[in-house]
């Protein structure tokens, strides 16, 4: 094939009907004598199907079209007959047609005649739009002739156009998705270029879809990729990987005090609230950064080095963190200390140990706080917190939470049924737990499983981890409030809360956090501290327990504050069940 011929069938897109000229070698197409079937027969065949056909003479003038090749074209029939077939291909491709055809009436072999093509035409009005194109050509015994079988294929293109963009663009945002991000990512890495990723997850953005509702979190996320890059260079490429987690890729940046000036920009874009639907929204953003090349070799393990840094900024309590190479190492350590927390639950491995809580002028027993350990088969009895930080964010976390539950639940149950006195079973959740409708059902069903009576059971709630997810928080504690479950506020002083906080929630415990209790005597701060805790909690009717009680000084100490009740190693360890059983009888 020549260089015009590649020309017609590649150059600028393709030469409407140029093919005309590139069609196959002709060919003797003798009609055969059919009794009734002449021209006029013919012509209202070819009026009859939705394709647009056409035929031009040796001299490339239009000799036939059909009725839909006349409204393709926006002509009437008889202004196309005997017109150059020019009127119907853009003006900037008609020198290679007009090449191309002479060749083609010339008798040369192109090699095109008879397949179907993508093409460019122009109508009437000027307009350029897709076409699919099949040719021929023949030789009717006096001279050439070729024609054209045309279908207008704008909303095929249209479709294919809509197909691409919904698999490289977030459909919400219309920024790039993650399949794109990565795509373009890549290829700054083959080139040679070095760049930063930057991943975004926006904090706080769960409450808002569960008070505000899902419309106005959608709204919130359109808000968010409008603003993103008006606090990035001109070059940064923006994405969302979905949920509310965005990514930035910042071209040519590979110096991490740079990388960081840019993060900080991003938080700072955040601190500005937003105003969706009428609600004014403050929001957070926990960010995550890797550079290219650096932190990694290929584009899916550079985000993979990213997330990594996101993941520690946000359990950190850090706005922004740097990949780090031993953060790669610690995930893999937590993964693989879930996986085998999983197989020491299958294997019943995990197991509740009970720290006695007492009346401190009586020493009676009144409950026992169920706290997990793991029976490791060579490490021996491993305490939770080498454990249990593996499983934040984990979907392990639920499970074993809820196992947890039910086996406090059963011994609770056990330990009623063998004492003259009513024991409470106290039992930690997890913040994944915190969840109003299956908490409360998950409840309710290791109660009536284990016929154990709703008020000997009492969940033992972080405050941090109840403020964390507010209103949701609030409306499960309600729920088990109804069925009569005890609600305590564990390790109280050591989070965020606010003393309003006290009265929004519907506890029945207020738990003093050890950190206060461990130097009362000479620390006149802590003193202060747990006095006016113990002062508030009893003036408000609830419980108060101070954990971590060793000593007699600490006991007396307490005891003139007006504590009632405590916890510590000065009345139990934590000890496995049956030892519990025989504790209780000798005491």
């Amino acid at each position: 094939m020549t260089s015009d011929d590649i020309e017609c069938e590649v150059g600028a897109g393709g030469a409407a009907l140029s093919r005309v000229a590139a069609a196959a070698p002709p060919t003797s197409l003798a009609s055969p004598a059919i009794p009734g079937f002449d021209m006029v027969v013919a012509a209202n065949f070819a009026d009859a199907t939705k394709l647009a056909l056409i035929s031009v003479d040796p001299r490339g003038r239009i000799r036939f079209v059909n009725r839909a090749a006349a409204s393709l074209f926006g002509y009437a029939r008889d202004e196309m007959i005997g017109q150059p077939v020019e009127i119907i291909i853009p003006e900037r491709l008609r020198s290679s047609h007009a090449r191309g055809f002479v060749r083609a009436m010339a008798g040369e072999e192109l090699n095109l005649g008879g397949k179907a093509v993508e093409v460019y035409a122009v109508r009437r009005n000027g307009s350029e739009f897709p076409i699919e194109l099949t040719l021929c050509a023949w030789h009717d015994g006096r001279e050439m002739g070729a024609g054209a079988v045309i279908r207008d294929i704008t909303e095929r293109r249209e479709r294919d156009s809509r197909l691409l963009r919904l698999a490289s663009q977030d459909q919400l945002t219309g920024l790039h998705n993650r399949s794109r991000f990565t795509e373009i990512l890549e290829g700054e890495m083959m080139a040679g270029g070095r760049s930063t990723v930057v991943m975004i997850d926006i904090d706080g953005f769960r409450d808002v879809n569960d008070v505000h509702g899902h419309v106005t979190g959608d709204s919130l996320l359109q808000s968010v990729a409008v603003r993103l890059p008006h606090s990035l260079p001109a070059n940064a490429e923006v994405a969302r990987f979905g949920g509310d987690e965005f990514a930035v890729l910042l071209p040519g940046v590979d110096d991490r005090r740079a990388a960081m000036a840019f993060a900080q920009a991003i938080l700072e874009s955040f601190a500005r609230p937003f105003e969706v639907d009428g609600q004014v929204l403050d929001l957070g953003a926990s960010i995550g950064i890797a550079i290219a090349a650096v932190d990694g070799g290929d584009a899916d393990e550079v985000v993979a080095s990213a997330d990594l840094a996101l993941a520690n900024a946000k359990s950190g309590g850090r706005s922004a963190r740097m990949y780090e190479p031993e953060m790669r190492s610690e995930a893999n350590e937590r993964r693989a200390l879930r996986d085998q927390l999983l197989q020491a639950l299958r294997a019943r491995q995990l197991v509740l140990h009970f720290q006695p809580q007492v009346d401190i002028r009586s020493r009676t027993i009144f409950g026992v706080e169920a706290l997990i350990r793991w029976q490791h088969p060579e490490k021996g009895m491993l305490m939770p917190g080498t454990f249990l930080p593996a499983l934040a964010q984990s979907a392990l976390a639920l499970e074993i939470g809820w196992w947890t539950l039910d086996e406090a639940c059963r011994v609770a149950s056990l330990l009623n049924a063998s004492s003259t006195r009513s024991i409470r079973m106290g039992v930690n959740l997890f913040p994944e737990q915190l969840q109003a409708p299956i908490l409360c059902k998950k409840v309710s069903q290791a109660l009536d499983r284990h016929g154990l009576a709703a008020e000997l059971l009492e969940l033992e709630i972080t405050e941090t981890i109840a403020l964390h997810d507010d209103d949701k928080s609030l409306d499960a504690m309600n729920m088990l409030r109804e069925i009569g479950v005890g609600i305590a506020f564990d390790d109280f002083g050591t989070g965020y809360a606010s003393l309003s906080s006290l009265q929004r929630y519907p506890l029945t415990k207020l738990k003093i956090d050890r950190g206060f209790v461990s130097e009362l005597a000479t620390k006149p701060r802590d003193a202060a501290i747990t006095r006016a805790l113990i002062a508030m909690s009893l003036e408000m009717g609830l419980e108060t327990i101070a954990e971590g009680i060793e000593t007699q000084e600490q006991e007396e100490f307490l005891l003139s504050l007006g504590c009632p009740s405590a916890q510590g190693y000065r009345y139990g360890k934590p000890m496995a069940f049956e030892v519990l059983k025989d504790y209780l009888r000798e005491i």
